[in-house]
């Protein structure tokens, strides 16, 4: 970690009074390329309709909303992934706190079925040492990319359908409420799919953490699939409800390969925490193993995260 102290702060305020910015994005836009000193942007309560992207040149930001029911910002970017996120990061070095980010395609989740959901990512998070606190991810199908590098949500909320919570990243979901909202209330034939992990060879570090988390919603979901040859999810000493389907989990395009997947449940709850049924090639890890992945160290070795401006401020 390369950013210098003591941060700048910024504004944002929707109302573009004096001394703040009307937008995120032109907030970001001020900043210099490329950026090493922590960059505090406190975003007034409000909806703000952008698109906000973060380039790679501009690290060390701490953006900061009025919560997550009150700092919301939304688009309808829908169809192809690269350009349908309401909120992208690439850079190294991003907090974020007590922000909503909706993707407003295809909500209410049932409104437009008929024409087949369509990819629309709430966010896309593609740089490394990336923390979220309090934050509120919402979407239908692809709400969250968890691309790459090492991230963490504590405290978060997310929502969706549709493989909602996707990509090769290494991270820890901790405290969080991840909600399934299409199931049963939707059109016969259209559960759905929580996690969907790339992993790509054995030797990859990568793999979603679900820790002391709630999983709830309406209808029912798979944990997750397999989209990589090598796809990881952990979940742990969460509680899961009946929207979990009985099986768990699918193998998807890696029917045969099995034994390369590690999809792990430990001392979960609930009534969707029952494993009587659950695919017969699930891993199980010993408490040794176990506490590797649930160690913040998984992601976090050298500290990054206790040197981050939330700590501080």
């Amino acid at each position: 970690m390369n950013c210098s102290n003591p941060p700048k702060v910024i504004y944002v305020n929707e109302s573009g009074q004096r001394g703040t910015f009307k937008t995120i994005q032109s907030a970001i836009e001020s900043l210099p390329k490329p950026n090493s000193q922590w960059t505090h942007i406190r975003i007034s309560a409000g909806t703000y309709t952008e698109t906000v992207f973060i380039s790679k040149q501009r690290a060390c930001l701490y953006l900061e909303g009025g919560g997550s029911s009150s700092t919301i910002v939304t688009s309808s970017g829908h169809d192809r992934m690269s350009t349908s996120f309401t909120f992208a990061s690439l850079a190294d070095d991003i907090v974020v706190k007590g922000i909503s980010f909706v993707n407003s395609y295809n909500r209410p989740p049932y409104a437009q079925l008929s024409k087949g959901n369509l990819p629309a990512l709430a966010a896309k998070i593609e740089g490394d040492r990336t923390a979220f606190y309090n934050c509120s991810f919402k979407g239908v199908q692809d709400t969250l990319w968890d691309c790459k590098g090492r991230h963490y949500f504590k405290h978060c909320y997310i929502q969706g359908a549709i493989d909602f919570i996707f990509g090769d990243a290494q991270s820890i979901y901790e405290k969080s409420v991840i909600y399934f909202t299409l199931g049963g209330d939707g059109p016969k034939g259209h559960d759905g799919t929580i996690t969907a992990q790339k992993r790509g060879s054995m030797d990859s570090p990568t793999g979603f953490v679900i820790k002391e988390c709630n999983i709830s919603g309406n209808g029912r979901a798979q944990l997750g699939r397999a989209y990589g040859p090598f796809s990881r999810v952990i979940i742990a000493n969460s509680t899961l409800s009946d929207v979990v389907r009985p099986e768990g989990w699918s193998a998807w395009g890696q029917v045969g390969h099995e034994a390369n997947l590690t999809f792990v449940e430990e001392g979960n709850s609930g009534v969707g925490a029952n494993q009587s049924k659950r695919v017969s090639w699930m891993k199980h890890l010993d408490a040794n193993e176990l506490n590797k992945f649930l160690n913040i160290s998984y992601i976090d070795q050298e500290g990054w995260i206790t040197k981050q401006p939330i700590y501080y401020y």
